[in-house]
C-alpha cells in the first residue's frame, strides 16, 4: 500500500488546499497552516513542506524543513508532525513508510517530528505515533505542559485551590479593577518584555510579528487585559490553535502590582472565557526550567502555580525515526 502513497512538495498554489485540509483534520492546529507560516519574514526559513496523497486524495500534510541530514517538523512553529484526518492504523503505517522512503531517497538520516499534545485531537488517535514507533522511532524529547480541562457544568472558581479562590474573589468586584478583551498590544508587549527579561529570555515573537499574525489570523488571537485604576497590570494573549484548545501563549503582569494578584484574575478570565466559548481545554504552555542544562528539566514552581487552577499534565513529545 505504501507505494500508492504519493508525496509532493508544497507549492504556493496549493495554499488553499493545504489550509482547508488542516481545518478539517483530526489533529491540525493554526501552527500547521500556511496562513500562519506567512507571518515569517521572507527568507527567514527555507521550508520543505510535504503533501501526501492516496491516489488523487490529499491524505496527510507535514510542515517542516530539511536541516542538514534531518527533516524537522516543526520549523518556525510550536507544533508540527503529520496532520491527518481520521485513518486506520494500516494507512498510518503507509504514510510513515512513504515518508521514510522519501527521506532515504534524498540521503537524509532521520525524521524529527514534534506533534501537539493529544488534547488537540478532535478524537484521540495515536495511530501515527505507534506506526512511527513500530518502524523503529524513539522518543528523544519530552516537554511538560499544563492544561485545564473545561466543563461548562462546573463553576470556574470552585475548581481552583482554596487560596486561589480567595485571591480571585477578593478583586472580582473591586471597582478599581476592570477586564477587557481588546487589541492593546502596545500596552501588553512592553510588560511582557520586562517579564521575560527577569528570566534572561525574549518573547518568541516581536511586536511586529504579533501585529502580522493578527492581520493574517484575526480569529486565532484573543488578548485579555486586566487594568487597575486604568493602568494595565496583567494580561494573557491567547492563541486559538483549533476549536478544541485555547492556548495561553503569553501571560504577563506588572510585578509592582503583584499584591493585587492580577495574574489570578487573568487566569480566571481565561478559563471562564474559554469555557463559555466551547473549548475543551486551556493549555497554559510548557513548564521547563530554561536555565537548566537538560531541556526537559521541569520548573516545579511554575507547575505548582498552574495546578492552582486545576491544570493537569500533558506532554509535547518528539519522535525521531532513523532512516
Amino acid at each position: 500500500m505504501a507505494n500508492e502513497m504519493r508525496i509532493e512538495p508544497y507549492a504556493p498554489e496549493k495554499k488553499e488546499e493545504w489550509d482547508e485540509f488542516v481545518l478539517g483534520s483530526n489533529n491540525g492546529t493554526m501552527f500547521h497552516m500556511q496562513r500562519f507560516f506567512d507571518y515569517h519574514e521572507p527568507g527567514k526559513f527555507e521550508f520543505d513542506h510535504l503533501m501526501i496523497y492516496l491516489g488523487a486524495k490529499l491524505y496527510a500534510v507535514l510542515p517542516g524543513a530539511v536541516r542538514g541530514e534531518a527533516f524537522e517538523s516543526p520549523i518556525g512553529a510550536s507544533y508540527g508532525s503529520i496532520v491527518h484526518a481520521e485513518m486506520k492504523f494500516k494507512y498510518a503505517l503507509d504514510v510513515v513508510d512513504a515518508l521514510a522512503d522519501w527521506g532515504r531517497e534524498r540521503g537524509l538520516k532521520r525524521l524529527e517530528l514534534t506533534n501537539a499534545p493529544l488534547i488537540y485531537d478532535a478524537i484521540p488517535n495515536q495511530n501515527v505515533d505507534f506506526a512511527l514507533l513500530w518502524r523503529g522511532a524513539r522518543y528523544t524529547l519530552h516537554y511538560i505542559s499544563s492544561a485545564v480541562p473545561l466543563d461548562p457544568n462546573r463553576d470556574t472558581i470552585s475548581r481552583f485551590q482554596k487560596s486561589t479562590r480567595r485571591n480571585v474573589r477578593k478583586y472580582l468586584h473591586d471597582p478599581d479593577v476592570r477586564v477587557e478583551i481588546n487589541e492593546a498590544y502596545d500596552e501588553f508587549y512592553p510588560i511582557l518584555i520586562e517579564n521575560k527579561a527577569k528570566h534572561d529570555v525574549k518573547p518568541t515573537h516581536s511586536l511586529e510579528d504579533l501585529y502580522r499574525l493578527r492581520e493574517l489570523m484575526p480569529e486565532r488571537l484573543k488578548l485579555i487585559m486586566v487594568y487597575y485604576k486604568n493602568e494595565p497590570v496583567a494580561g494573557s494573549l491567547l492563541f486559538l490553535p483549533n476549536d478544541r484548545v485555547a492556548l495561553c501563549f503569553y501571560n504577563m503582569l506588572r510585578y509592582e502590582y503583584d499584591h493585587l494578584k492580577p495574574i489570578y484574575r487573568v487566569m480566571y478570565e481565561v478559563v471562564e472565557w474559554a469555557t463559555k466559548n466551547g473549548y475543551r481545554h486551556v493549555d497554559i504552555g510548557v513548564s521547563q526550567d530554561t536555565k537548566a542544562d537538560n531541556p526537559m528539566t521541569p520548573s516545579l514552581s511554575l507547575i505548582d502555580f498552574k495546578e492552582k487552577f486545576d491544570a493537569r499534565t500533558v506532554m509535547r513529545n518528539t519522535l525521531t525515526l532513523d532512516l
